[in-house]
């Protein structure tokens, strides 16, 4: 996976790894991991990442340059 967009937006608006971690529910040295792909994101903190940050999951995962966040399913 190309984890090189996770660092960009979040140096992009400023945040610490703890700042996300926190958010995430994770430690600092386990988010680190995520950043410099040593560890594989899990999809349930992919989805708080994408939601976290207001994009898509393709976007987090660079399938596309599109920031904009798809409209939430009405099953949910």
């Amino acid at each position: 996976m190309n984890i090189i967009r996770l660092k960009e937006i979040r140096e992009d608006r400023d945040l610490s790894q703890k700042i996300i971690a926190k958010a995430l529910n994770i430690t600092q040295q386990q988010y680190s991991m995520y950043e410099l792909g040593i560890r594989l994101i899990p999809i349930d903190k992919l989805c708080l990442l994408a939601d976290y940050y207001n994009v898509s999951l393709d976007y987090l995962v660079c399938r596309t340059d599109e920031r904009k966040s798809y409209p939430k399913s009405k099953l949910y």
